[in-house]
């Protein structure tokens, strides 16, 4: 059975750049160790904005600059990046909260062999939960789960409100 890790937007501006929290910082050190302890295939998605973001729908909603591609806030954490140094990964850019293309890079990699995920990383209630949502709604019976210990919300409230809404869509969470 192959495993997937997917680590989502952990990315400088999510942990301490333009969007940057407490919270997000908190759990590196742990995403980073699941990383590296990971017995599997990893993506990792990368939010991308282009030097015109405050004039996407995104951007006039939120108009904070962040994840501008080639830009320092746009790059892996630096702990992230290191983990991922003698892993077999692929980057995933996406231009939204949620990857339409992950799940096909998943099918792809996978064949006709049977999967779980797993997922972590920032913000656990825009594009954790989009992304959990877009793979339960692509593989609905495969096993995905979300480790809530290496993944971070905008408020510890909002964390909390989407890992409850992944769980009610049957995504399994541990480590809550």
């Amino acid at each position: 059975m192959k495993k997937y890790l997917v680590a989502v937007d952990l990315q400088k501006d999510f942990v301490d750049g333009a969007l940057g929290s407490e919270q997000a910082q908190a759990i590196v050190a742990a995403a980073a160790d699941k990383i590296r302890n990971f017995d599997g295939t990893v993506f990792a998605t990368k939010d991308t904005h282009e030097q015109n973001y405050l004039q996407t729908a995104e951007g006039r909603k939120l108009p904070v600059p962040h994840c501008i591609r080639n830009t320092e806030g746009w790059e892996l954490d630096k702990t992230i990046a290191q983990a991922l140094e003698n892993k077999k990964y692929t980057i995933v850019e996406k231009t939204t909260f949620g990857s339409v293309m992950l799940p096909e890079l998943i099918a792809e990699n996978a064949g006709e062999e049977d999967f779980t995920i797993e997922l972590i990383g920032l913000c656990t209630d825009i594009c954790v939960v989009s992304n959990a949502l877009l793979l339960k709604a692509s593989f609905p019976e495969k096993e995905i789960t979300v480790d809530a210990e290496c993944c971070a919300g905008v408020t510890p409230e909002l964390h909390n409100a989407a890992l409850d809404t992944m769980a009610s869509c049957q995504i399994n969470i541990v480590n809550r």
